[in-house]
C-alpha cells in the first residue's frame, strides 16, 4: 500500500473573483507560478547593491578592470565579423551580434560594469538617502568607472599595436570607432540615456529569470547595437582605438564622446529607471488611502 501523502484535490470554498472548484494544492501551485512582485525584485537588487557598496577598494577596482578588458570582446567580435562578412547593409545586421559578446562575458562572470551600478548601487541610496550612503555610491562609481576605462583603453591599445589582427580587421575596428564619432555631443548624450535605461531594465529583469538569461542579455544588447546607442564602457574601447591610431585627440575623446555618453548613461539608468522603479515599489507598499 502506498503510504506517501496524497495531494489534496478536494474543492475549497472560493472567494469572489477566484476560479471555482480549485483545491488547496491547486491554488498553491497557481500562486507559485505568479511572477515576482516588483517589491521582491527591488529588494533583491537593493541587497546586491548594498553588498557592492560594502566591497573593498581593491575588490571593486580589480573586478572593474577585468570588466573593462572583457568588454574589448565586443569590439573584437564586431570587427572580426565586419571584416569577414560581405560589405552590405544586411550583413551589418548580422555583425551587430558581436556587440553582445562583451556584455555576456561581463554579466555572467559577475564583473563590475559601471552601467549596471547605475541601478543596483542607487537603490540602497534611494531606500535610505543618507550622506553616508551617497558617499558610498560616489566611491563605488568612481572606482568602477576608472577601472572600466583603464581596461578598455588598455585592450584597445593592445589590439592596435600588437600583431594580432590583419589589416582588414584593423580597418574594421577603425570604422566602428568612426561610426560612433559621427554623433554630435547632443545625440551622443540622448542615445546614452536610452542605453543606460536598457541596461537598467536588463539588470531589473535578470533576477526573475531562472532560465534563458543568455538570450535576455543577447536580446537587449543586440538592440543597443542596432540602434547605435552609446555606452560609456564598450564605446570607450571603440573610440580610444581611434585615439591610439592618431585619428582623434584625447580632448575630443573626453569632451565629444565620454562626457555626454557618461551623463546620458547615468540619467537613463539612475534618474529615470531606478527612480521610477523605486517610486513604484514605494507606492505599492504605502497604506491604502494614505
Amino acid at each position: 500500500m502506498d503510504s506517501r501523502p496524497q495531494p489534496d484535490t478536494s474543492p475549497e470554498p472560493h472567494k469572489d473573483g477566484e476560479t471555482p472548484g480549485l483545491s488547496k494544492d491547486e491554488k498553491k501551485e497557481a500562486n507559485e507560478q505568479q511572477p515576482s512582485r516588483a517589491a521582491v525584485l527591488h529588494e533583491i537588487i537593493r541587497s546586491q547593491g548594498d553588498h557592492e557598496l560594502e566591497r573593498s577598494f581593491a575588490a571593486l577596482f580589480w573586478s572593474a578592470l577585468a570588466a573593462g578588458l572583457t568588454m574589448g570582446l565586443s569590439l573584437m567580435a564586431m570587427g572580426l565579423l565586419n571584416s569577414r562578412l560581405p560589405d552590405a547593409e544586411g550583413f551589418k545586421v548580422i555583425a551587430s551580434f558581436g556587440y553582445c559578446a562583451g556584455f555576456l562575458a561581463v554579466i555572467l562572470a559577475r564583473q563590475q560594469l559601471f552601467t549596471e551600478n547605475t541601478l543596483t548601487a542607487v537603490l540602497p541610496v534611494m531606500t535610505k538617502p543618507t550622506l553616508n550612503n551617497f558617499g558610498r555610491l560616489l566611491r563605488l562609481w568612481g572606482v568602477v568607472l576608472v577601472g572600466n576605462l583603464m581596461g578598455t583603453l588598455l585592450v584597445s591599445y593592445v589590439m592596435l599595436h600588437l600583431p594580432i589582427f590583419d589589416s582588414k580587421t584593423d580597418q574594421a575596428f577603425l570604422e566602428i570607432g568612426r561610426k560612433v564619432m559621427e554623433n554630435a555631443p547632443w545625440p551622443m548624450f540622448a542615445k546614452g540615456i536610452i542605453s543606460g535605461w536598457m541596461i537598467a531594465t536588463l539588470v531589473w529583469i535578470i533576477p526573475s529569470v531562472k532560465d534563458g538569461k543568455i538570450w535576455l542579455i543577447v536580446m537587449v544588447t543586440y538592440l543597443m547595437a542596432l540602434g547605435d546607442f552609446t555606452h560609456i564602457v564598450v564605446g570607450s574601447a571603440e573610440v580610444s582605438y581611434l585615439v591610439w591610431a592618431g585619428e582623434l585627440s584625447w580632448g575630443e575623446f573626453w569632451a565629444h564622446f565620454a562626457g555626454p555618453t557618461l551623463a546620458g548613461n547615468i540619467i537613463g539608468g539612475s534618474f529615470i529607471f531606478a527612480l521610477i522603479s523605486h517610486a513604484q515599489v514605494r507606492s505599492d507598499s504605502a497604506p491604502q488611502g494614505a
